[in-house]
């Protein structure tokens, strides 16, 4: 059996032990790599938890990781300081108060090292010593951290081509030309979906968005479970990178939130001076917004974006032409049937230059509250695609908004109410039928002499004349601001 007290023996590995001598002995399952700061949905009994302290901002985050991991029953956490300036005090007493030994990494020994060493002790402990195929899928994942390449030496090592799908149905590695569509045939839950000769495993780790390895063998082994195994690994590493690569954002996006300056903040995020940027907000209002950034990142990822959280919104910048909304939506409907996201909405804008980032974040932000407004469980509304009344509308603060409503449109709420009538309504087609009797007549399935009766009896109500262009603006406003 491997317990913490046996990681702790092993020479190469140097942990050191901070706190937790008296549970020592507890038996280890696996290793598990996560920079949640919740990560309570996807840790287990029994695992090692490793982490690189990303999600570790300020004294007090460490209670609520800690805490979660005691309620899970991980055997112990391993921690690298190499990014807070060592281990912050507070996740040291947090450990201390729930029980979970904490184990220091060396602040030179990579995760893939540690990763690759727990695993071959625990196949050891199993009472049987890691066969020639396993040996060097581990050596590939280890000396070669690149996903194509673990690929490559896994389908050598089956002896059949396979590939790492995401949920979005995206290939982000393989040996081949994977057949169409094969995510839509996967099945959650399972531990294995076979399809047509195709096995389909998922990828296990911390992350929302779900990630498979197809394999074209209809009855794969315990080494493709291995292979699974490894690719959870790789991807934890990537996901690493890919939020220290966030870390080097974050000053712009926390400069494009809250309109301060943006000059220096845009030079140290390594973005060529002359690139055009589309700035995308997301918002999961009913999860955490590292989840949404977790979203938009794999929704995007071919376009390598910059993701980053700012308050409680989801911000990713992406370079260069390419519609990509339209493969966002695409995206997020494949996902939708995997991932049970109750609400996300999704908004953009730009594409725009440096100095006119601020005003591509202003029509983002308008995006998806209208996208927002809508009503839908998953909306996105790109800015360019946002007519500039509403785009002007959406803008407007709330207590704008109410305060217009009542000036413009009350004694013509106020009638409809009494009399249980729907001019307002009516007010509305005729408008957007460009002041057409005839036109907004055949919308209303009404004679076109009762439409000019309700539309002077608007008139009359509002104390404006509707056939005047100006006021039509006016009241048209009006109205849009009451959706």
């Amino acid at each position: 059996m491997t317990t913490v007290k046996t990681l702790l023996e092993i020479p190469e590995l140097r942990l050191r032990l901070r706190t937790g001598a008296g549970q020592l002995g507890r038996a280890v399952s696996r290793i598990y790599v996560t920079e949640l700061p919740d990560p309570s949905r996807y840790v287990s009994a029994g695992e090692v938890v490793l982490s690189g302290l990303l999600w570790w901002r300020e004294p007090g985050d460490a209670g609520p990781f800690v805490a979660a991991l005691a309620r899970a029953g991980v055997a112990a956490l391993a921690a690298s300081g190499a990014d807070t300036g060592g281990i912050p005090p507070d996740v040291v007493q947090a450990c201390a108060q729930h029980r979970i030994p904490l184990l220091e990494v060396p602040a030179d020994l990579s995760f893939a090292v540690i990763t690759e060493r727990v695993v071959l002790e625990l196949a050891a402990a199993r009472g049987r010593e890691p066969s020639g195929a396993r040996k060097r899928l581990l050596a590939a994942a280890t000396e070669d951290i690149s996903l194509p390449a673990l690929l490559r030496q896994g389908a050598i090592e089956l002896g059949a081509p396979c590939w790492v799908l995401s949920g979005t149905g995206r290939v982000v590695a393989g040996t081949a030309v994977p057949p169409e569509d094969l995510v839509a045939h996967f099945v959650p839950g399972r531990e294995v979906t076979v399809h047509d000769g195709y096995a389909l495993i998922p990828v296990g780790g911390s992350f929302a968005v779900p990630w498979l390895l197809a394999v074209a063998q209809p009855e794969p082994g315990e080494l493709a479970a291995e292979l699974a195994e490894l690719v959870r690994l790789a991807r934890a590493r990537a996901d690493q990178v890919r939020r220290m690569s966030g870390r080097a954002a974050e000053p712009l996006l926390q400069a494009l939130a809250d309109g301060g300056p943006v000059g220096d903040a845009f030079a140290a995020s390594g973005l060529p001076a002359d690139t055009e940027l589309r700035v995308l907000l997301a918002r999961a209002p009913d999860e955490s917004p590292a989840l949404a950034a977790e979203v938009v990142a794999e929704l995007l990822a071919e376009a390598r974006p910059l993701v980053g959280v700012v308050g409680e919104d989801a911000y990713a910048l992406v370079a260069g032409p390419g519609n990509w909304m339209r493969a966002a939506a695409e995206a997020l409907t494949r996902l939708d049937r995997l991932m049970s996201l109750s609400r996300f909405h999704l908004g953009s804008g730009g594409p725009a230059s440096v100095d006119g980032l601020h005003g591509a974040t202003q029509e983002a932000r308008h995006a998806v509250e209208l996208a927002a407004r809508r009503g839908g469980r998953i909306e996105l509304v790109a800015g360019e695609d946002i007519a500039v009344h509403q785009l002007l509308a959406a803008g407007a603060p709330d207590e704008l908004r109410r305060s217009v409503r009542e000036r413009v449109l009350g004694p013509l709420l106020a009638y409809d109410a009494a009399q249980g009538t729907d001019l307002v309504h009516t007010v509305r087609v005729y408008l957007e039928c460009s002041s057409s009797p005839t036109a907004a007549a055949r919308a209303l399935h009404v004679h076109v002499n009762t439409l000019r009766y309700r539309i002077a009896r608007a008139s009359e109500l509002l104390g404006v004349d509707l056939n005047d262009f100006v006021t039509q603006v006016d009241v048209y406003l009006a109205l849009l601001v009451t959706v």
